[in-house]
């Protein structure tokens, strides 16, 4: 059905940082579109834009009541300020309440960790000058932790641009306590477009050759990570999916999408349900695979769809002997761009415990992962996929209920989501 021994030798291949646009992303492309060679299939790539800045000055100064300058990264597609710097009033907003944004016009703000759509609709309104992100926690030791490499996303750059700049959490702290009034923000950074690429490749269907079912993973990475979690597991799963339907050829034709830029905001998925919108009405069902093969973990599927999917895996999942919790909901991957063009999804992870596997940062290792622990994966994976893939009469209603439309609105911020009381 699957070889572990062979899903963990191309994990360790292509365990490395691949951020999207970058030379290791086109490398660890070249290593899957290898495998699929090996298999006897042929390739394809679709290229597309992204956008790109690279920072070339960003610091943060303290003027008073003392003087300190605080290592900082610019945060990307924020725009500039000018060479000599701006000089204003620090406010610390917390989460932006109401009330922490009185009187904050020309003045640069300090948050309580990175910056959201939400927060930033409203310094724009407000007029900020600047604002401070925030990374890490407080009890990161410096030599052990990274500065994220933030960036906003085009929901939030399109209503105009604020220049930001990234300070650890432990910095943050001491800017409140020592009662920072005066900061001068200095950010310059180039702007430009990149492209990152979608890897492609299909097996025909015996019977129901128009019918597409999508498999999708994305394969790049964020920096400093060597992603071998997320989400070179995803990827490595797909691929053993590709090789079982090679050697058991399927009902329906299966599209395998390994995406690009998944971390900057969904892009390859997007790029690809742009560039494919009027082919889509083929598309039966989108499988994505977001985080597997962590030892210590738990088996999830989100399910965009009627309530009958989960119900039909937790079902499946007993029937087979793996623990699973199959939900309703919104997974944040490439699942989802499909699930908004109204084709059924589910998102396969396996999901760390508080203190196991982290993902974002330079602790995302292949340590934590296993050949074993991929099994449970699989297992639930490669069944559920086999019997959808080759059932006699399609089992998933082809339709996105309102509840799960409201929820993609949500994350795809077309709609703003009520504040809980």
């Amino acid at each position: 059905m699957y070889d572990l021994q062979r899903c963990y030798k191309l994990l360790e291949k292509i365990s490395f940082t691949r951020v999207a646009g970058s030379i290791e992303e086109t490398k660890a492309r070249e290593i899957l579109k290898d495998e699929i060679k090996k298999i006897g299939l042929r390739t394809y790539e679709e290229e597309f834009p992204i956008d790109h800045s690279e920072i070339k000055v960003a610091k943060l100064e303290v003027l008073s009541p003392y003087k300190k300058e605080y290592e900082v990264t610019g945060i990307k597609m924020t725009g500039c300020t000018s060479i000599e710097g701006i000089e204003a009033p620090l406010i610390y907003i917390e989460n932006a309440d109401e009330a922490n944004l009185i009187d904050i016009e020309g003045k640069i703000v300090l948050l309580n960790g990175r910056m959201y759509n939400k927060i930033y609709k409203k310094i724009i309104e407000k007029k900020t000058a600047g604002f401070i992100a925030l990374s890490g926690s407080i009890y990161d030791k410096k030599d052990d932790s990274d500065l994220s490499l933030m960036s906003i996303r085009e929901a939030d750059y399109s209503l105009g641009k604020i220049p930001g700049v990234c300070l650890r959490e432990l910095d943050g702290q001491e800017l409140v306590e020592l009662g920072a009034e005066k900061v001068k923000l200095t950010l310059i950074q180039e702007e430009s477009k990149i492209m990152s690429h979608n890897l492609i490749t299909e097996i025909e269907g015996t019977t129901k050759k128009d019918e597409i079912i999508a498999f999708t993973a994305h394969y790049d990475s964020v920096p400093f990570s060597s992603g071998a979690y997320d989400n070179a597991s995803g990827s490595v799963g797909i691929m053993e999916l590709l090789h079982h339907f090679h050697e058991n050829r399927p009902a329906r034709t299966l599209r395998f999408i390994w995406c690009g830029a998944e971390e900057l905001g969904l892009l390859g998925s997007k790029a690809y349900c742009m560039k494919h919108e009027e082919e889509l009405n083929k598309f039966l069902f989108v499988l994505n695979i977001d985080m597997i093969g962590v030892t210590l973990g738990k088996e999830i599927a989100c399910c965009t769809s009627e309530t009958s999917l989960p119900s039909y895996i937790n079902y499946l999942g007993k029937e087979i002997g793996v623990a699973i919790s199959a939900k309703q909901g919104v997974y944040s991957s490439d699942s989802t761009p499909f699930a908004d063009k109204g084709i059924p999804s589910v998102s396969f992870a396996r999901i760390s415990p508080n203190g196991g596997a982290e993902i974002h940062s330079r602790k995302d290792i292949i340590s934590p992962l296993s050949p074993k622990a991929f099994d449970s994966s699989l297992k639930i994976i490669t069944t559920f996929a086999d019997r959808i893939v080759n059932s006699v009469c399609f089992p998933i209603e082809r339709i996105i209920p309102n509840n799960m439309k409201e929820e993609l609105d949500y994350y795809l911020l077309r709609k703003e989501r009520p504040d809980k009381n």
